[in-house]
């Protein structure tokens, strides 16, 4: 791939520990190698399986110039498609998420299967071969009810994932949920200071008192001192009993961590604090109506990261997703779900403000952490900083992940 010099130069000389030099953050072309680099040439997790609950259900993504189709056919397979009519390039779906019984272009009406076959064509002629014209599919994987695309023509392995994670998602069974909630906020800042940012919990004691009341404080890094080696010791002790317990019931809990490898994630199940059940105001259940087959609230809080763009959290009562996709270089959508059991009734069994109240506050807070950090990076007097061994090892990692992909890409 052809990249100027200075772009090159960058990514050679990035300092281990140290966040990225400012055009990182900044630079339309490395936005544009972001998007060639990374998002064409990754698993990027967009969608969740209860996003197309019936046969004709789909919802659009948009990837930079390309727009994906995920729809579900009549076989209740989950596909994916370029959103592209193979006609004269018309854009098919023109709407978030809908329902159809067949695709149909809006231009001149070809119209598709939902497996993707052209079945109506008219004024085409005798000669004309619908089977050659069929919807130009899109790698897609279903880990565990996560929908995952690629756009790449050979996508990285998925399989080692998928073989480390099911045990730890299947549990918790996402494909019979529902989505309660979605809410989409655009940051001002660049995709790349969104992932850093959640990966670590530095910030998360002044930042964020919703999260906080169910999270213990030392659950994500902490340097140990003769002030807090009593209070670390005894959160390991918790951690070790319950997960014994959690074992004991067929929930993994070990930390499984591989952010370096092309297919990065990471995985964790934490107690939560003040008895906690769930990741709400007062750490009890939001819904009543648990997953799958738990008849126990306190089950922890199952995190779930994954290399570019995710993160997760999988509990008792409801599972949280976050999906990140870069807009342009100094902008990026966040999409968090909130998902319940099917059967959940709202009014009855869940009140949706109360489940989505601290990811709510928590993502503005981010949001405004983010833009801060953009600016900041835009300043004459921004170099890179250190890194905290203890708290932002995860930001290094997905700093030294990206880097990598970058590299390998321009051969750098």
């Amino acid at each position: 791939m052809n990249v100027s010099a200075d772009i090159r130069a960058l990514v050679q000389r990035r300092k281990a520990g140290h966040s990225l030099e400012a055009p990182f953050y900044l630079s339309d072309e490395i936005f544009a190698l972001d998007m060639e680099a990374i998002f064409r040439q990754h698993w990027i997790q967009v969608a969740v399986e209860p996003d197309v609950p019936e046969p004709g259900d789909y919802v659009t993504v948009e990837l930079g110039q390309d727009s994906i189709l995920i729809v579900r056919d009549d076989d209740m397979q989950v596909r994916a498609y370029h959103n592209v009519c193979r006609h004269r390039g018309a854009r098919l779906c023109n709407e978030d998420k809908g329902t159809v019984g067949n695709i149909v272009c809006p231009y001149h009406s070809w119209t598709y299967k939902l497996s993707g076959e052209l079945m109506f064509a008219e004024h085409m002629g005798e000669k004309f071969d619908r089977c050659k014209h069929s919807l130009k599919s899109v790698h897609i994987e279903n880990l565990a009810g996560l929908i995952f695309i690629c756009l790449a023509k050979e996508p990285p392995d998925f399989a080692p994932m998928r073989a480390a994670m099911e045990p730890y998602l299947l549990p918790h069974d996402l494909p019979n949920t529902k989505v309660a909630a979605q809410v989409d906020i655009i940051e001002q800042g660049n995709w790349k200071l969104t992932m850093e940012n959640n990966r670590e919990c530095y910030h998360c004691v002044a930042n964020h008192p919703e999260l906080t009341i169910s999270l213990y404080e030392y659950g994500f890094g902490y340097q140990r001192s003769p002030a807090n080696a009593e209070g670390m010791e005894a959160f390991e002790q918790t951690c070790r009993t319950r997960a014994e317990e959690w074992e004991a019931m067929k929930l993994p809990s070990a930390e499984i961590e591989r952010l370096l490898e092309t297919t990065g994630f990471r995985t964790q199940r934490l107690p939560l604090d003040r008895s906690g059940e769930s990741q709400t105001l007062d750490a009890k259940v939001a819904s009543k109506k648990l997953l799958g087959r738990f008849e126990q609230a306190d089950l922890g809080g199952l995190s779930f990261w994954t290399q570019p763009n995710s993160w997760h959290h999988f509990m008792s009562d409801h599972i949280v997703t976050f999906s990140v996709i870069p807009l342009s270089a100094g902008k990026t959508l966040v999409r968090t779900k909130w998902l319940v059991h099917k059967d959940a009734r709202e009014g009855v069994d869940y009140d949706v403000k109360n489940l989505t109240a601290v990811w709510n506050a928590t993502n503005d807070q981010d949001r405004a952490l983010v833009e801060y950090s953009q600016r900041g990076a835009g300043s004459s007097g921004y170099e890179p900083g250190p890194y905290s061994p203890f708290t932002e090892g995860l930001v290094e990692k997905f700093s030294a992940w990206y880097v990598r992909r970058l590299a390998e890409q321009i051969g750098a």
